[in-house]
């Protein structure tokens, strides 16, 4: 039975060529946790983790950050995030949900950088608070 809007748990992904950040948030907080990242070649993930992902929180629908230009045009970046989140949907056949993502990373390196300085800035927190903002900044659009 799917769950109403307000009550659902997401899977929110930031993608990126090498590493895939994830978090899962749910809608009835608004908020969203940091998972860690998937390890991906050339934007491919490893299906095994990112379905482990799915298995474990059973999301009621999937987020991925696009990146886009700070004029709200596409780049290379931006087509690649949305065949990868088509891939999602059709290896998971669970929705996918675009979000633009500008700005989420450096957000995310302002945040882990005031919470614990330069030590805390390594690239699975990078991604895994990149995928967080992007579920939190859905939930408020």
């Amino acid at each position: 039975m799917a769950k109403k809007p307000g009550e659902r748990t997401l899977i929110g992904f930031d993608f990126g060529k090498k590493y895939i950040g994830v978090a899962v948030g749910q809608e009835i907080t608004n908020s969203a946790t940091p998972l860690g990242s998937i390890n991906a070649k050339d934007g491919i993930p490893n299906w095994e983790t990112l379905k482990a992902y799915i298995n474990e929180w059973q999301p009621d629908a999937i987020v991925v950050g696009l990146p886009l230009n700070m004029d709200g045009s596409e780049q290379q970046l931006t087509r690649d995030a949305r065949k990868f989140g088509n891939r999602v949907n059709s290896q998971c056949g669970v929705q996918v949900i675009f979000q633009d993502e500008r700005l989420t990373t450096a957000d995310a390196k302002e945040q882990l950088f005031a919470q614990g300085g330069y030590r805390n800035l390594k690239k699975d927190n990078i991604d895994a608070l990149s995928a967080v903002l992007i579920i939190e900044s859905y939930f408020e659009s």
